[in-house]
């Protein structure tokens, strides 16, 4: 029986924890995202533990072969270990390469990136809304910024011939959803019941998101405490039943193939 041969368009959960207290206890890991795209590599908001997942991965992802690093925004869920993933993607800053795509917010009075690291990478590019960036095989565009308490960005790209959206932290506005019309979307789902005044998407909002976009596939991710109380992949199941969509809940170290 032949394998099924590999495919050079995937991306790759390193963490789904989302908010502190399920990041601060680690409940699920927090190693942000990894993307390949042809001969491209990518790694978006690398938080906590993001070498250390990138380590235990099996097989093991190599930061060296990283191109590009992006954070969607600086938050320490998304943008800890960035610093240490800029050092591992340049071999030390012996190898200068590879380009960092952070909001402007990430690199101005208190910054997330040092300074001293700056110049490891062959480039660092501000995000702007609604631009488009490649980087060898892999290009993306910006969303107009999102409602959160810092500069957020969504993100869309193609993995091969698929249209994917990553609905990073907001809250629910009206005419969100059309920012993100896609084939596969994966969407940060922190709590299960609205929480006013945080700025943060619940269950309710992903039912309603997802009955109006229909993708093709939507991967919920970024779990907090009352989602995971509640079990994603029961709710994930409950929702493809009211839908008649694919939708599936995030586990770390989840590999989609394209």
């Amino acid at each position: 029986m032949s394998k099924k041969p590999k495919s050079d368009y995937w991306l790759k959960f390193l963490g789904t924890a989302g908010a502190r207290f399920v990041m601060i206890r680690q409940l699920r890991a927090s190693g942000g995202l990894w993307l390949k795209s042809g001969a491209t590599q990518v790694l978006v908001d690398p938080g906590p533990g993001s070498l250390v997942r990138c380590s235990a991965s099996r097989p093991k992802l190599d930061p060296t072969e990283l191109n590009a690093i992006v954070l969607t925004h600086r938050h320490l869920d998304h943008a800890n270990d960035v610093n240490v993933m800029i050092e591992a993607m340049t071999e030390g800053g012996f190898k200068k390469r590879g380009v960092v795509y952070a909001p402007q917010d990430a690199l101005g009075d208190d910054p997330v990136i040092f300074q001293y690291l700056r110049g490891f990478a062959g480039k660092i590019e501000v995000l702007r809304p609604q631009t488009s960036y490649q980087i060898g095989d892999f290009s993306f565009e910006t969303s107009p910024p999102l409602r959160h308490p810092c500069l957020t960005y969504g993100l869309k790209f193609r993995m091969n011939e698929t249209r994917v959206s990553l609905l990073t932290d907001t809250e629910y506005f009206e005419g969100l959803e059309d920012m993100f019309a896609c084939d596969t979307l994966i969407i940060n789902v922190v709590f299960f019941e609205p929480r006013p005044g945080i700025q943060h998407l619940n269950f309710g909002d992903v039912k309603k998101i997802v009955a109006r976009l229909c993708p093709q596939k939507t991967i919920l991710t970024h779990f907090g405490m009352t989602m995971l109380k509640n079990h994603p992949h029961v709710l994930a199941k409950q929702l493809s039943w009211e839908t008649g969509l694919n939708v599936v809940a995030a586990t770390d170290g989840l590999k989609i193939e394209f």
